[in-house]
């Protein structure tokens, strides 16, 4: 593990912790040559499909795309990170469960949006304003007098 102060490559595990759910090993790391301490963090990489785009492009599905997205709508939220990292997580669980080789990138905008609807509406209303390109005004009063009529 490259050391993120020094480049040093050599370092020793401190501590490891298994997440809640299983699925990530947190591991406490020393720098033998710097002495500096940080962070890893390991998962099992499970086959996940190719992203096709609105443009008909197919890209690699990228976790970190969609933990960015939510951090920018829910920034200065009441929203910890860990929620926004578990909404990632089930998305991804949801996407091995299904099997497919390519899925549209709307299907990921639709749980994203789902998600977000549930935990914080401030978020919900701005992710959909970028996600579903709304044109006007028009279009993000009604999507917040849906919001609140459901």
């Amino acid at each position: 593990m490259k050391c993120p102060f020094c480049g040093g490559l050599k370092d020793k595990v401190i501590d490891s912790r298994i997440s809640k759910d299983g699925e990530v090993i947190r591991r406490r790391r020393e720098c033998i040559k710097c002495e500096n301490r940080f962070t890893s963090y390991e998962r099992v990489e499970d086959p996940l499909p190719l992203v096709i785009k609105k443009d008909g492009r197919r890209e690699p599905y990228d976790r970190q795309k969609i933990l960015n997205g939510l951090k920018k709508a829910c920034e200065k939220r009441p929203i910890p990170i860990d929620a926004l990292e578990n909404i990632v997580s089930q998305i991804e669980k949801k996407l091995i469960n299904m099997g497919c080789k390519e899925i549209p990138s709307s299907w990921i905008g639709e749980e994203v949006v789902t998600a977000l609807k549930e935990i914080d509406k401030v978020a919900y209303v701005r992710f959909a304003s970028v996600y579903r390109e709304f044109k006007d005004i028009n279009d993000l009063i009604l999507e917040v007098k849906n919001l609140f009529e459901k």
